[in-house]
């Protein structure tokens, strides 16, 4: 007997699916590890406030993007390459047999919700150690849906002004993730004001092998990020691949030997920091450049963010976690360089300036990086002073002095168990842990 098959059906490839239910899963795993890298940076006393704000941001862009945020980005355009239509409004329409390209619908939609989850957590290394948990359950899904869906339309979406009008190139996210992450943090640290002892006191990273733990997972995740994005199991997906690789070892090295020749001292902080600016700056790119590209890239950006994280100190903005001085930075350097290092062997026809394009395609990433940053910014700045007026964005000092994790939470990172007849054993090193003992006893 004859069956046929669903024209649907058949236009999946297996390979491809089965690369992207694996590249999803990565880019997923990159927020629990952007978590354990924002947490062991900060002190010991708002660890685990750390770690809530940003796996509550999976929960929370999950609904936007399932409700509308998907339908805003990627549906058809709506009018004038700025926002999508709504004919996928609560994924309406779209089941096993949707085909995007090569994958299921479904499957392309959840990989791109997993971009969306991890940009939405990277703000909140701007605002560690004093914002209101409260006040970020609000912002999350707003500012979702008012800043990361439109650039993520314009940029990637069927009919997005950045890419079938300006022509500007971004392979798997400096626009929308890096640039959008590191504008939007800026503009929210602006409003919340610096931390407490800024400038005076020592805020040092109370736990450098949970950094290290978490840049390795957000590297691990990385190759799904951007090699994912080929959205096949391809030859491509191979060379974005080894781009990543290659960008994130010079990144590390670039920042290395900053220190090495500014302080004296190469630093463990200094290594995963590095590296996670070098895999910033080649996030845009990595489907643009050749392996000497990449190679030059990563170097580039390890060693401009090495410098561009101490502008906070000159510049007197509070980005807690470097989110300006990495993201934002490391996302101009890479997408800039496009138009430098682009070659038609990896974009299929654009060429940069050193591969005989001229200046063309350098204006066309400038005004991208320019009118992102600028839209994050400023969309950002409003929503944060809005939020700030109605129920306030910044915590008290009195809670800022005792710790987020104890105050907010009701727990602390480093309460280890119970020793005998319910003897809290606590080994806090924070120079609160009196305060905050105090503060646990009258809870």
């Amino acid at each position: 007997m004859e069956t046929t098959v669903p024209l649907a059906a058949a236009s999946v490839d297996t390979g491809d699916t089965a690369w992207l239910l694996a590249a999803t899963a990565l880019v997923l795993l990159m927020t629990p590890g952007l978590a354990l890298f924002y947490g062991g940076m900060v002190r010991t006393k708002s660890v685990l406030n750390m770690l809530m704000m940003s796996f509550v941001s999976i929960a929370l862009v999950t609904v936007v993007w399932l409700v509308c945020g998907y339908a805003l980005a990627f549906g058809d355009d709506a009018g004038g390459g700025l926002i999508g239509g709504l004919d996928h409004l609560g994924m309406a329409g779209l089941g096993p047999d949707s085909v995007q390209g090569t994958v299921p619908t479904l499957l392309f939609a959840t990989f791109q919700l997993t971009f969306a989850i991890v940009t939405a957590a990277l703000v909140s290394g701007a605002v560690a150690d004093r914002a209101k948990f409260g006040a970020w359950l609000v912002f999350v899904p707003v500012w979702a849906l008012l800043v990361y869906v439109p650039i993520a339309h314009w940029t990637w979406g069927p009919g997005g002004w950045i890419l079938d009008g300006l022509g500007a190139l971004d392979f798997a996210g400096g626009l929308p993730v890096e640039i959008t992450s590191g504008a939007s943090g800026l503009a929210l640290c602006l409003v919340l004001g610096p931390r407490l002892g800024f400038k005076k006191d020592a805020m040092r990273p109370h736990n450098l092998p949970m950094v290290v733990l978490g840049a390795g997972l957000l590297w691990f995740g990385w190759f799904g990020f951007n090699a994912g994005s080929a959205l096949g199991a391809n030859g491509l997906a191979a060379a974005v691949f080894l781009n990543t690789l290659a960008a994130g070892c010079t990144g590390l090295l670039g920042w290395l030997l900053v220190e090495h020749k500014r302080d004296g001292h190469p630093t463990t902080l200094g290594a995963a920091s590095g590296a996670v600016a070098g895999l910033v700056a080649i996030t845009p790119s990595c489907g643009s450049v050749s392996l000497l590209g990449a190679l030059v890239i990563g170097l580039a950006a390890g060693i401009v963010c090495s410098y561009a994280v101490s502008w906070k100190f000159k510049l007197n903005y509070d980005d807690s976690l470097d989110v300006v001085g990495v993201h934002l930075v490391g996302g101009v350097v890479g997408t800039l360089l496009i138009g430098v290092f682009a070659t038609a062997t990896m974009t299929g026809g654009a060429e940069g300036l050193l591969h005989g394009g001229g200046f063309a395609q350098l204006g066309k990433q400038l005004v991208a990086i320019v009118a992102v940053a600028a839209y994050a910014f400023l969309v950002t700045f409003g929503l944060g002073k809005l939020i700030d007026r109605v129920m306030g964005f910044r915590a008290s000092e009195e809670q800022e002095h005792t710790g987020l994790d104890l105050t907010v939470h009701a727990e602390t990172a480093y309460d280890h168990g119970v020793l005998g007849h319910g003897a809290p054993v606590t080994a806090s090193v924070s120079p609160s842990a009196p305060a905050a003992q105090k503060v646990k006893k009258q809870a």
